[in-house]
């Protein structure tokens, strides 16, 4: 039994009766996490849990390019975490920094950028990754991400505004131009956005007399010899020969270099003139994480096999922002949702297992297989080892996601509308509008004007504003 502890370290006393276990992160990990705990240990009175993340749903990432597609509404890859955790304490704040010292987590929420503080005992670190731009600003200030509910829900509406604007102008150029949409990266984002993308611009351009066909340019650029490498070369090819059925252009070996909002320059030297640039090309660790001083192996918290951070007592990691290693020395688990959850899972299971004086287990896992979907009713697939291709695969990817979202409403409102979108087409409506994007903009300025208006009222009265969490 001793064996199992050597690599956990000591357990700090707690100057409380309570002993107090934050989950910063409410993606898949931070979830699956907190379920667990919410079932286990969030119902004792000894025991306080809490769930710090930026939105207050959990967001069913692999479904969200059927959301820019038109395929699913937003409100069908989202659940409410209050509804899903009854017991966890949930807190919706932008966490600024963490401060391993006083074992403290430093938080802004509201829109009045309220201050706030939580203690803890036991944390653990499920942020995300975000969108690394490699230094690029024009790429940074221009080009659609895929990471997020809104930046799909706004790619869909841009298509749609992209096609009333081409129906407008005259010149073939301009309207091939306003047409054209460029994805970088070969990945499972980039590939399965490009589909995506590629099959609502071609089947919604029939509805715009003025148009044709012929005007719509979809490429993906991937720096790799071929797509899906994740999934292996043979796989990867059939990906490719699908898109090209279906007149994307891929074009690999060179890389996105530069992006001015009409141009992509590409580092060969290649110009394409696009009006859309869809950057699905890198990941980087969360800011909090890049600001620890824990070990780390490329930018992921470096953690042992019990998802226990060796410096930090009561420091736990686990999905993107983990470096978890695998039962293959020196290597480490891939970043992926499969492995994230579960990695969680064991994490929560071995901070209850400290808390009551058991031996902690490892993290052990074996990879299920990886699904993509390539456009229309054609999917690729790896499970157990077996390779699928096609319509069968399409099918598989359909069959374990739906089984995967959160909630049986859920699960029969996605059903729902891929019947409904099988039997009838998908919606092809502009939901949200420039006028009204400026009319939100406008408004988010005056009410923070109103609130930096109030907060300088109290200065001058010798008051201040700081709100800090009871402990």
């Amino acid at each position: 039994m001793t064996a199992e502890w050597e690599y956990w370290p000591p357990q700090t006393q707690s100057n409380t009766k309570n002993t107090r276990i934050v989950i910063v992160g409410g993606g898949f990990a931070g979830l699956y996490a907190a379920k667990y705990l919410d079932k286990r240990l969030a119902h004792r009175p000894d025991v306080e849990v809490t769930l710090i993340s930026r939105e207050n749903f959990i967001l069913f990432t692999p479904m969200l390019h059927e959301v820019a597609a038109g395929d699913l509404s937003p409100i069908d890859i989202v659940s409410p975490l209050r509804r899903i955790l009854r017991h966890v304490n949930v807190v919706q704040a932008e966490v600024d920094r963490l401060d391993l010292v006083t074992r403290k987590i430093h938080c802004r929420a509201g829109w009045q950028d309220i201050e706030l503080e939580f203690e803890f005992d036991h944390l653990l670190l499920t942020i995300g990754s975000e969108t690394n731009f490699f230094n690029m600003q024009g790429v940074r200030d221009w080009a659609v991400t895929m990471k997020s509910l809104s930046d799909t829900a706004l790619l869909r509406n841009r298509m749609v505004a992209l096609l009333e604007e081409a129906s407008l102008r005259k010149d073939d150029a301009t309207r091939r131009e306003l047409l054209t949409f460029v994805t970088a990266g070969g990945g499972f984002a980039g590939v399965e956005t490009t589909g995506a993308v590629n099959d609502f611009v071609r089947e919604t351009v029939k509805f715009y007399p003025s148009l044709r066909e012929e005007m719509v340019r979809v490429v993906v650029v991937h720096p790799g010899k071929f797509l899906l490498p994740e999934l292996g070369e043979e796989l990867g090819r059939y990906a490719e020969r699908k898109l090209s059925e279906r007149n994307v252009e891929i074009i690999k070996g060179p890389r996105v270099a530069g992006y001015d909002g009409s141009v992509v320059k590409l580092s060969d030297g290649t110009s394409i003139p696009a009006t859309t640039l869809i950057w699905t090309a890198g990941v980087k660790p969360s800011a909090v994480i890049e600001s620890l001083g824990c070990k780390k192996e490329r930018g992921r918290l470096l953690v042992n096999k019990y998802l226990a951070v060796p410096e930090v007592s009561g420091l736990w990691a686990a999905g993107d922002c983990a470096a978890v290693p695998s039962d293959k020395p020196g290597e480490f688990w891939p970043p992926t949702a499969q492995h994230g959850l579960r990695e969680a899972v064991r994490a929560a299971k071995n901070i209850e297992s400290a808390i009551d004086g058991r031996p902690l287990k490892p993290f052990v896992f074996t990879t299920l297989g990886q699904l993509a979907t390539i456009g229309r009713r054609t999917g690729v697939a790896m499970v157990f080892g077996f390779k699928f291709s096609g319509l069968i695969a399409w099918g598989m990817w359909r069959g374990i996601y739906l089984a995967k979202l959160p909630g049986l409403g859920k699960k029969l409102r996605v059903l729902m509308d891929w019947t409904l979108d099988l039997l009838f087409g998908r919606e092809i409506e502009q939901m949200i509008t420039l006028r009204d994007v400026q009319a939100l903009s406008d408004r988010l300025a005056r009410i923070r004007a109103q609130t930096k208006l109030e907060s300088e009222v109290p200065e001058q009265t010798g008051l201040t504003t700081k709100v800090r969490s009871s402990d």
